[in-house]
């Protein structure tokens, strides 16, 4: 993990990945994509979603039934807002992704639920 390559972050970014914080629902830019890709850590560019990974779950924000190594992506009990929920974060350097939900479609029953600011699509992978 190297800083000095980390992406500079604009401050709704940070405001997300640094803060924990979330987009409103249904406004990120990758809520409503379907363009083929992996999804990158806006921060360190760590790959951690597949496109073909991601599915319409309806709750406003981009959504995937699996990650691509569960070793890139980091799960912590995340008891802020007075609800208990898994918080997700990158595993290469600490971004905010957002929470898991056991509420997903088969193969797995998960729902990542992702932050579209603290991700990136790469159209290459």
């Amino acid at each position: 993990m190297n800083p000095a390559n980390w992406r500079e972050l604009t401050p709704e970014e940070k405001r997300v990945i640094e803060l924990k914080g979330t987009e409103r629902p249904f406004t990120g830019e990758y809520n409503d994509h379907h363009v083929k890709g992996t999804f990158h850590c806006r921060r360190c560019d760590a790959p951690l979603y597949r496109s073909s990974d991601k599915f319409d779950s309806g709750c406003g924000w981009p959504s995937f039934y699996d990650s691509l190594d569960h070793a890139k992506v980091k799960e912590e009990t995340d008891t802020s807002h007075g609800m208990i929920r898994t918080e997700i974060t990158c595993a290469n350097c600490g971004s905010h992704l957002g929470h898991v939900f056991p509420d997903g479609p088969k193969p797995t029953g998960v729902r990542y639920c992702v932050n579209s600011a603290s991700i990136n699509l790469n159209k290459k992978d």
